[in-house]
């Protein structure tokens, strides 16, 4: 008890001499401060401040002489001060502040915090053509600003809302007062579906293939054999001649295939003999599979012709072969001509 008493008694006797060697003069309400015997001294209004980036703080300074005096820093690109005393946080660390004058100085030490970013994701997964919002707050309430590493696997705009672009992974940067925070984003591999894999037509005979995709990307199709068989942008199949062909469809990087076959018609004719005396005509009954008509032509057109329907005309006497074909498929029919 008598221990405390005395440190007590010691600090009201420092603050006593302190005091009792300024004078004081007061005029229009402006009270100045003057040393009683030349010693010098600055009073500061804090000898320790912390602030956050961007934060201004005037430190008042009061000196013994009166004498306005001069702020600097010791590291200015930590806070600044000017010649008033404002100081402005400018980055993450410590900055000593002294108030100078000629025979005394004072300092307050300044430590500015790192800004903390806090993101609603740390992890992003989204598939092709999609989107996401990706909130971010910071510690100081200062706006940020979002970058994608791979824009064109994934872009942000300013409100943090990330469009996915194709499949990959990619890092959205979110930065503000000098700090950043990182979100990873994986664009992933869609799930590709075929109706079918494998299909059969006859010649000029169509086919829509439909397929569906986890991702919003537009299907690319293609054949590997054009003259077989063609696929138009929406799937549709188009049978060209006989043959098998593949036609792939592909979603970012994704394949599937159908196999097509287009298949030899069968061709059937009601008679394979026929006898006729010139300047007769027939039309004998000729069935196609594939319903297709059949071209015709004549072996020999000095005994008998056929036109495009397949209508026989006798010319001569002698014998010729009437051909009937479709898609690599012929048959023929043997024509004898009489004279009348």
């Amino acid at each position: 008890m008598l221990h405390t008493k005395k440190n007590f008694l010691k600090s009201a006797l420092a603050v006593f001499c302190m005091v009792s060697m300024l004078l004081f003069s007061s005029y229009n309400g402006i009270t100045t401060v003057y040393a009683a015997s030349g010693y010098e001294y600055v009073l500061l209004t804090k000898y320790t401040k912390t602030m956050k980036f961007g934060d201004e703080y005037y430190l008042t300074a009061i000196t013994s002489t009166g004498k306005k005096p001069k702020f600097s820093s010791s590291d200015s690109t930590v806070a600044s001060v000017n010649t008033y005393g404002k100081i402005t946080a400018k980055k993450a660390g410590n900055a000593t502040i002294t108030a100078k004058i000629d025979n005394g100085e004072a300092s307050c030490r300044v430590t500015v915090e790192k800004t903390v970013i806090t993101l609603s994701q740390k992890f992003i997964s989204l598939e092709n053509g999609y989107t996401a919002r990706l909130k971010a707050e910071t510690s100081t309430g200062h706006p940020v600003t979002y970058k994608s590493a791979r824009s064109s696997i994934a872009s942000v705009d300013e409100n943090g809302v990330i469009t996915a672009k194709k499949p990959g992974e990619t890092t959205i940067t979110v930065t503000a007062d000098k700090t950043a925070q990182t979100c990873k984003v994986t664009v992933k591999q869609p799930t590709v579906r075929l109706d079918r894999t494998s299909a059969s037509l006859y010649r000029k005979g169509t086919l829509r293939l439909s397929v569906s995709s986890t991702s919003k990307s537009i299907p690319r199709w293609k054949t590997n054999k054009k003259s077989v068989a063609a696929v138009d942008n929406e799937g549709k199949v188009t049978a060209i001649k006989n043959g098998t062909a593949i036609i792939t469809v592909t979603v970012d990087g994704v394949s599937k295939t159908c196999e097509v076959t287009v298949k030899k018609p069968k061709i059937t004719v009601g008679q394979e003999q026929i006898s006729l005396a010139a300047g007769e005509t027939c039309q004998p009954k000729v069935t196609v599979s594939s319903g297709n008509k059949p071209e015709y032509y004549s072996s020999n057109t000095n005994v008998a012709t056929v036109n495009e329907t397949g209508m026989i005309t006798a010319i001569g006497k002698g014998r010729a072969y009437i051909y009937a074909k479709e898609d690599g498929t012929k048959v023929r029919m043997t024509v004898t001509v009489k004279e009348k």
